[in-house]
């Protein structure tokens, strides 16, 4: 599962599981536990393109939030994705 590390957040780490397009699995490592395990409930089964599209530019303390920080993660994928084929 690949690893994002966050920035400006609480959660230190987020690792999910994505396959053709769809997100399978998210786990955030520290952080509002509930929040989190919400957050990662409502993707499940979820195209990536559209839960980008969804939590980009979420904002919390700061410039940033945990959804954001896991579109940034999810974004960063799917360009190396796209790089390697």
């Amino acid at each position: 599962m690949p690893t994002y590390k966050t920035q400006g957040v609480c959660s230190s780490n987020i690792q999910f599981k994505a396959a053709d397009g769809i997100l399978h699995e998210v786990r955030f490592e520290r952080g509002c536990d509930g929040n989190l395990e919400g957050i990662s409930r409502l993707v499940k089964g979820m195209k990536v393109t559209d839960v980008i599209k969804k939590l980009e530019g979420i904002r919390c303390q700061g410039d940033t939030s945990c959804p954001d920080q896991l579109a940034k993660a999810l974004k960063l994928y799917l360009e190396r994705q796209d790089t390697a084929e």
